[in-house]
């Protein structure tokens, strides 16, 4: 009898979830950007909201709070109620904040809920074309030779760029000297300009320069090659085992969201990354679609955050 008690509580608990999911959402959904309109995350989820909407059956409205390296927007998320209508869209610095800032005004792995990796935006390493190597093995070799005086820019400190500096020097056995500046337009322009001699940069924005031979591109920081980058290899295939850094834009919510309400707002996601006008619009913006299930997108944020924990202590770097 307690056996079959137990087991009709699980069907029953089972069904209720179902129906769970099935009435969700009953009002508008708010999605919180912890970033400026205009940017990358604002573009490629409006371009997904309307397929979103339709699957979902109710609009979803943006809430902008910018600030804080993304932390504000982050507090605002973990703060809501677990129901669903309170999500989050949130870029890189979501994994990296833990290991730069002292205080964080959340636990980044413990107070959210994995709503599914949305796209990854792959990174390459360029080269100023007067730097005299081909490759990843000659970079390292040169670097080593002439210890703190390679320069490498970035958009600023802890974005990605900096982040996956910092990896190579630790993986590396490097001391290429980080030049941080106020956003990526400057900071290539110095590149191109030949005044630092190396950057690890989102490969959308420099692929112009590259076609036109103002830098060269010699490898490219995800785990596989970008669709539109095929003859370029990957920073482990180029000789650095284990070297891997994603630029991944991620869906969220508080923690506590109902598995059955998660699971409904991951289809809709998903649903609108495989539209083939909306998988074609971002291949073309060098994005990569990922749409990953709950626990595969709940995986990677642990993973992440471990990472890049480790690499700021390799680093030597001080959080603020």
């Amino acid at each position: 009898m307690w056996r079959s008690g137990v087991w009709w509580m699980a069907v029953a608990g089972a069904f209720s979830g179902s129906v769970l999911g099935q009435q969700f959402p009953a009002k508008l959904i708010r999605v919180v950007n912890p970033a400026a309109p205009g940017g990358n995350s604002d573009v490629f989820f409006r371009l997904l909201q309307p397929k979103m909407t339709e699957f979902l059956g109710q609009q979803l409205v943006f809430d902008y709070r910018a600030g804080g390296g993304g932390t504000i927007g982050g507090e605002i998320i973990a703060k809501s109620a677990p129901d669903g209508y309170t999500v989050g869209l949130v870029a890189a610095s979501f994994v990296i904040n833990p290991s730069l800032i002292r205080k964080m005004p959340y636990d980044t792995v413990k107070d959210f809920t994995a709503l599914g990796l949305i796209v990854d935006v792959p990174s390459g390493l360029v080269l100023h074309p007067s730097l005299p190597v081909k490759n990843v093995k000659e970079l390292i070799a040169l670097a080593k030779s002439r210890p703190g005086q390679l320069f490498a820019s970035s958009s600023g400190r802890a974005t990605v760029g900096h982040m996956s500096l910092e990896l190579f020097n630790a993986m590396g056995g490097t001391k290429v000297v980080h030049v941080p500046y106020k956003g990526a337009g400057p900071a290539i322009i110095d590149l191109v300009a030949g005044h630092v001699q190396l950057q690890f940069s989102s490969l959308p924005l420099v692929s112009g320069h590259v076609q036109q031979g103002r830098i060269k591109l010699i490898a490219q920081t995800g785990d596989k090659r970008a669709g539109f980058a095929k003859d370029i290899p990957t920073m482990i295939e180029a000789g650095m085992p284990g070297y891997v850094v994603s630029s991944g834009f991620s869906f969220i919510g508080p923690a506590g969201i109902p598995r059955a309400i998660g699971e409904r707002l991951n289809q809709a996601l998903v649903t609108s990354l495989r539209d083939p006008a909306n998988r074609k619009f971002l291949l073309e913006q060098g994005a990569e679609p990922v749409g990953s299930s709950l626990d595969e997108h709940e995986t990677y944020i642990k993973s992440e955050v471990a990472k890049w924990i480790k690499v700021v202590k390799q680093a030597g770097i001080e959080p603020q």
